[in-house]
């Protein structure tokens, strides 16, 4: 019994506002996995880092007008999203060049809106949890939202499935099959929207790409199928997410402050532990594929 209070803290799984923050894990994982495994596919981290930083102004924005984190969170990024889609063009250097513009001017407003708030309405914390996150502080309104978020995000995935992987994996084909680029890259932002504004309001905007992008990229290094790449995504977001809270739990008990470590600071943390050692472990598949291939020749 001494070891399991070692490792959970009494009152842990009696806690509402953990109980809360188990439930958010678990969707954004859920949404993350799946948009974040055809952001690496597709070569478009750098734009879900982007509608990450993105958020923070709608985090911002949130604050000055008293609303829903989660709710500035998710307007921003789909505008964004959207003004990416419109400035860009198909060609990957057209869409970094319009991601960097999008990023500063949402950079420029999300500090104006910051230092309105802090100003006008005194609070000091609203830079901290934009930027950090506030997972324990979720309400039950937000859970029910958030579920709706990524119901959404699931959905559009779900849909274009297939396209969105072939036109991963082989652009010219999937050209070739007429397949409507436009249309099929409005649907992914969507979604990486979404999944982003979720990524956020569990770590903050400044960290979500961690949780949208690294479990995906962890998980393509242990498996080359797609559909296994994106359950094992799921399951890397869910398993640090959880382990995330548990641990910012059972801090407070930790000295000195005795205030607590934040959870983004250990989800980051776990998340880069798995792909380093996913890292280690490729390079030696690697090698017993070459080997097999010799052998067979």
């Amino acid at each position: 019994m001494t070891l399991l209070h070692a490792v959970f803290a009494p009152g842990l799984f009696s806690n509402p506002a953990v109980q809360q923050a188990a439930v958010v894990g678990l969707l954004v994982a859920a949404a993350c996995g799946p948009v974040g495994t055809f952001a690496v596919l597709r070569g478009q981290s750098f734009a879900g880092h982007a509608l990450a930083d993105v958020t923070s102004t709608g985090g911002s924005a949130a604050f000055l007008l008293a609303t829903s984190p989660l709710t500035g969170f998710a307007v921003f990024a789909m505008a964004g999203a959207g003004a990416m889609g419109l400035a860009g063009s198909q060609r990957r250097q057209g869409r970094d060049v319009a991601t960097g513009i999008v990023l500063g001017a949402a950079l420029g407003l999300s500090a104006l809106f910051l230092y309105l708030s802090t100003t006008s309405q005194s609070t000091t914390g609203a830079a901290i949890t934009v930027l950090f996150g506030s997972i324990f502080a979720v309400s039950g309104s937000t859970v029910a939202f958030a579920a709706g978020l990524g119901a959404a995000a699931l959905a559009i995935v779900a849909s274009a499935y297939r396209p969105l992987l072939l036109s991963a994996v082989n652009p010219d084909l999937a050209a070739a099959q007429q397949i409507p680029s436009r249309l099929l890259e409005a649907a992914y932002m969507t979604a990486l929207a979404l999944a982003v504004a979720l990524s956020a309001l569990t770590i903050g905007a400044i960290l979500s790409t961690a949780l949208l992008v690294g479990p995906s990229a962890t998980a393509l290094r242990l498996t080359r199928s797609p559909g296994r790449a994106v359950a094992s995504a799921i399951a890397i977001a869910l398993g640090t997410s959880w382990a995330g809270i548990v641990m910012a739990y059972d801090s407070y008990s930790w000295p000195p402050a005795q205030h607590g470590w934040p959870v983004s600071f250990f989800v980051v943390t776990l998340i880069l532990a798995c792909y380093v050692l996913a890292q280690l472990r490729h390079p030696r598949r690697e090698r017993r594929s070459r080997q097999g291939h010799r052998d067979e020749s």
